[in-house]
């Protein structure tokens, strides 16, 4: 039997439910005048939690991957479901973090759990469903000829943390903690995007990878990306050498990020960067967007064409 790849499995759902869609980091519907704006996202225990994250650290996560999409379109997220499957052990301790979690994240994004569902299984299963409400999206396919390329973060940081974490790869103390820490307690940039989605011509969450990212909304829009700049700190090069691991793929190809790139008309580049500044939120200006196909790499007047090699499920 062939062995199917995430995109052909999407295929397969999309054939017999008659359905033919342009991917979106969320899913829009409109009840009379009101849009409303849903992500579902799974966290299961044997792919997505690395035996140092706890439950309370599972539990955010599981929403925050939700909440990232909702940052990248510019929503504010108002309601959620949760869905979660449990191991028949010790459940009373691990259900109490569980919804102490929950609590707590829901506060810190400023949503309400209606209610959700509850299973048994033999691992800790999270499915999420966030639902808001706006007038419209910040699409990924938006960008136009001469936009500015910007990245919320710098990116790397995740990719090594689960090397870290799962092979344990060493770092130096204090690139170990932040590594580390991208990893268990992410901060999606909420604030910022609802803030200046206005400004945007085109956006996307980076939880797959940059190069997928990247070329995603290049193919979208159907322009070329010219990047100058890597959005990646001199620790992150240190660490890459001393393991003897390309940073190329940390930076491009190791996902789970929670940042998001977008594309800014010339016009409101200033604008934009006054309001990160503000909000205390890290932006990067990578690249311009042009005439052209593809994603491009510039360095040193040599020219590379960035492939996509990010994250993908069943590879």
């Amino acid at each position: 039997m062939t062995k199917l790849d995430e995109s052909q499995i999407v295929r397969i759902f999309q054939g017999q439910l008659n359905k033919k869609f342009t991917p979106e980091d969320v899913e829009c519907f409109n009840i009379g005048k009101t849009k409303i704006v849903v992500k579902i996202d799974t966290l299961v225990q044997s792919t997505d939690m690395p035996t140092q994250m706890n439950l309370t650290q599972a539990t955010r996560k599981s929403i925050v991957a939700c909440i990232s999409d909702f940052a990248a379109k510019g929503v504010k997220p108002e309601y959620g479901i949760i869905s979660v499957n449990l191991p028949n052990t010790r459940l009373q301790t691990k259900v109490a973090e569980i919804a102490a979690s929950l609590r707590e994240t829901s506060k810190e994004f400023g949503i309400k759990i209606l209610g959700g569902d509850t299973n048994e299984g033999k691992e800790f299963v999270f499915h999420v469903c966030i639902f808001g409400k706006t007038d419209r999206i910040i699409t990924r396919r938006g960008s136009r000829v001469g936009d500015s390329i910007f990245v919320t973060g710098s990116f790397g940081y995740t990719a090594a943390g689960l090397k870290i974490l799962f092979y344990n790869i060493k770092g130096g103390k204090r690139f170990t903690r932040k590594a580390v820490n991208s990893v268990l307690n992410p901060k999606p940039r909420l604030a910022f995007g609802i803030r200046c989605k206005k400004y945007f011509s085109s956006s996307m969450d980076s939880s797959d990878g940059l190069s997928t990212t990247l070329n995603e909304m290049a193919e979208q829009s159907k322009h070329k990306f010219i990047i100058e700049k890597i959005p990646a700190n001199v620790d992150l090069y240190t660490f890459a050498e001393k393991n003897k691991i390309k940073p190329h793929n940390l930076v491009f190809n190791g996902g789970e990020e929670y940042e998001f790139i977008f594309t800014v008309p010339k016009k409101y580049v200033k604008t934009v960067k006054r309001c990160a500044s503000k909000l205390n939120t890290p932006i990067i200006e990578i690249g311009h967007v042009t005439i052209g196909k593809g994603v491009f790499i510039k360095n040193d007047n040599k020219t590379t064409k960035l492939k996509d090699l990010g994250w993908r499920h069943f590879k």
